[in-house]
């Protein structure tokens, strides 16, 4: 019999192993080589005596250890002579380089864009414009990029972007519909970034946090042919009710004039590559990997998990009940290893309350479970990022020892459900998870232990 100690433990070792599988320093080494007078990117190699510079531009939760580590292939000579660049990143996640300027383009946990990721954006394409052909640019893209790197529109102005964000964002919208609405919103992304390259080359390296990995909706694919149209983005409006003064009106004015004019973006450099250096599948093979090591017979139900995390969290808790009363001939402990990305939709007419989706979802789990017998059982979710909403932590994990605490305190977990406040039911419990900064992003993971 597993104590509800050692299934916490596991949950968290195979968890974690997930997400050290997908740090981007890992990432970064394992693509960008540097042998003698040869840089090599993705298997594109150029001749360091023949480039003039190198630009390194980006944005994403990844940035800065996407940064470091380029900073640390190229090695301190070469990058002291021909390395110049600026990446928009979290507060948190700032810290000093050599020649890549880290820039707090918005503050820890408000996944929101700002004026400070204005002036980065702004600087980052100052920086590519003035690039030639004998330059390389390379531009680190990863979760979170969207947010950290706006450039509105002529005629939009950061507040309107702000609107239309938190009001697709609280209506539960996918990641590719809130992109669909940004994109024609945004001089740099939708392949705005790269229409601003002067680079005689230009390498794009990202870490995905899109189910599918579709590169025009990965931070809004700067650098990638927009595939979405401004009728589309206003359909997206249109499907959850938006209307002025929340969305405001120039917003449907610049949408309707673009869908209007029909015209087509100019099209990319054929120099131009875009390569996705890690996702959740790697994360998800990864922890399935450690169960195994563990002992645990493993299930893994795949990256592609979208849903309600609401709903979501019952069918995984209902899957461990499932489970915990198969045949007594399965020696094995199982773990069931998923990933994706949930959404949270707000209950209407209540206030939000504080978490994230990750919480969320083990909260519903939790309530599923209340009243059920729970030992045997432990279900973690996790957002990779180590940002899970906006709070300071990545998840929350359910157990035995925490439901019997729950039961002490005589707390309903429906209640807190309801009003989406799933962080201040599980702090006071000891049920969050905390990392900081993981320096990536593949959206969530999830990892449940079956006795």
């Amino acid at each position: 019999m597993l104590t509800p100690e050692r299934l916490r433990h596991d949950a968290l070792d195979i968890w974690h192993a997930g997400v050290n599988a997908v740090r981007s320093e890992r990432l970064i080494g394992q693509v960008v080589k540097h042998v003698a007078d040869t840089l090599t990117v993705c298997g594109h190699s150029y001749s360091l005596a023949q480039i003039r510079q190198i630009a390194v531009v980006g944005a994403g939760k990844g940035g800065a250890g996407m940064a470091a580590a380029i900073e640390e292939a190229l090695g301190p000579d070469l990058v002291d002579g021909k390395v110049l660049g600026w990446v928009n990143v979290p507060a948190d996640c700032v810290r000093p380089l050599r020649r890549i300027h880290l820039h707090a383009a918005r503050p820890a946990g408000v996944n929101e864009p700002t004026e400070a990721g204005v002036v980065g954006a702004e600087r980052i394409l100052e920086i590519v414009s003035q690039l030639n052909s004998d330059d390389l640019c390379l531009v680190l893209i990863s979760g979170g990029g969207s947010a950290l790197l706006p450039a509105p529109a002529q005629g939009v102005s950061l507040a309107d972007k702000q609107a239309v964000t938190k009001f697709l964002m609280k209506s539960g919208a996918t990641i590719g519909e809130l992109n669909c609405v940004r994109k024609p919103l945004s001089r740099i992304k939708g392949g705005g970034l790269a229409r601003a390259i002067r680079a005689g080359a230009t390498q794009t390296l990202i870490i995905s946090d899109v189910v599918g990995d579709p590169l025009d909706v990965i931070a809004s694919g700067p650098t990638v042919a927009d595939t979405s149209t401004p009728a589309q983005a206003l359909a997206v409006l249109q499907k959850f009710g938006g209307k002025p003064p929340i969305v405001p009106q120039v917003v449907f004015d610049v949408l309707t004039r673009a869908a209007s004019t029909g015209g087509t973006p100019s099209a990319l450099s054929p120099t131009l590559g875009n390569h996705i250096i890690g996702n959740n599948a790697v994360a998800v093979a990864a922890a399935a990997a450690r169960a195994t090591q563990l002992g645990y017979q493993v299930r893994s139900r795949g990256s592609e998990n979208q849903g309600e995390a609401n709903q979501v969290g019952v069918e995984l808790a209902e899957l461990c009940l499932t489970l915990r009363a198969r045949s007594s001939s399965d020696t094995k402990p199982i773990c069931i290893v998923s990933g994706g990305e949930p959404v949270v939709r707000l209950t209407p007419g209540n206030p939000p309350g504080k978490g994230g989706r990750n919480q969320q979802l083990a909260l519903a789990a939790l309530n599923r479970l209340y009243g059920e017998k729970v030992e045997g059982l432990a279900i973690l979710s996790g957002g990779t990022d180590g940002e899970d909403g906006p709070t300071d932590a990545a998840g929350a994990i359910v157990d035995a020892d925490l439901m019997a605490r729950v039961l002490a305190a005589k707390l309903s977990p429906h209640d807190f459900l309801e009003r989406n406040d799933a962080y201040h039911f599980f702090e006071p419990l000891g049920g969050l998870i905390k990392t900081g900064p993981t320096h990536t992003n593949v959206m969530d993971l999830r990892v449940a232990l079956v006795e």
